[in-house]
């Protein structure tokens, strides 16, 4: 059997097997859309805002909608699932057999990137078809940040994945690492209304960078550079992290 048939195969399974983990789509899936669609129907959030560069606060929440669904992928599940492997030893009977641990990595990564991707594009729809919410204005320009958001999510995972022995310590990684995630992409306080000095600090994080790269695609100006550098920049460092200490066994 050739090697691209190979990873057919473990693609299809993988998705299978996703599909029987109802709570891991809930809060990939579902989970942002319902916190937007909560948010939307607070009659305040859909009145303009000064601190919202006159914008309606769930204006300003779309992008942060956008990113959840991707900080859970990335930091909560995909690293439980690859651990889970490793700790089952799948992993290491895989390595004897023609598929190799390579082709499940890449299936996972697969797997995980388009479901953060499609929870993005349900994010979108919802907020335009229920509250009116323009859709990005320099499309390129969002679709080049949101593919990058979502590669440093993905090479998060991995390092959570390589650093962590058992479920139990990935879960551990995992939820130390989301909360933060989650301020820095501004699911308390979108980063547009934070202090000058605190958006400037988050602005170096990998979702706090994201976040204002999706935030000025949104308004119809090109992305910054330096939040895309950022963003590049995490990517590297993150994937170079997780393929030293990646383990198979």
């Amino acid at each position: 059997m050739s090697a691209a048939l190979i990873n057919t195969a473990v693609l299809r399974t993988e998705v299978r097997l996703f599909r029987r983990e109802p709570g891991a789509l809930f809060w990939m899936l579902g989970f942002p859309t319902l916190l937007l669609v909560i948010l939307g129907s607070i009659p305040a959030f859909r009145e303009s805002d000064p601190s919202f560069d006159g914008l309606r606060p769930i204006d300003g929440y779309v992008p942060v909608a956008v990113l959840l669904g991707m900080i859970v992928g990335g930091i909560q599940a995909m690293p439980q699932t690859l651990t889970g492997y490793r700790e089952r030893g799948i992993l290491r009977r895989m390595s004897t057999t023609p598929v190799r641990p390579a082709a499940l990595l890449s299936a996972q990564m697969l797997l995980f990137g388009g479901a953060a991707l499609t929870s993005a594009l349900l994010a979108l729809a919802v907020g335009r078809l229920a509250f009116d919410v323009r859709l990005p204005r320099q499309g390129f320009g969002y679709a080049m940040a949101l593919l990058l958001a979502v590669l440093v999510a993905l090479a998060l995972g991995a390092v959570i994945s390589a650093l962590s022995r058992t479920t139990k310590i990935a879960g551990a990684i995992g939820s130390a690492v989301f909360f933060p995630a989650m301020f820095c992409a501004g699911v308390w306080m979108p980063v547009q209304t934070m202090p000058d000095v605190l958006a400037k600090s988050v602005g170096y994080t990998p979702f706090g960078a994201a976040a204002e790269a999706l935030n000025q695609a949104a308004a119809g100006d090109w992305p910054g550079w330096g939040h895309l550098g950022v963003l590049v920049a995490w990517t590297v460092l993150l994937t170079a992290g997780a393929a030293r200490r990646f383990r198979w066994e």
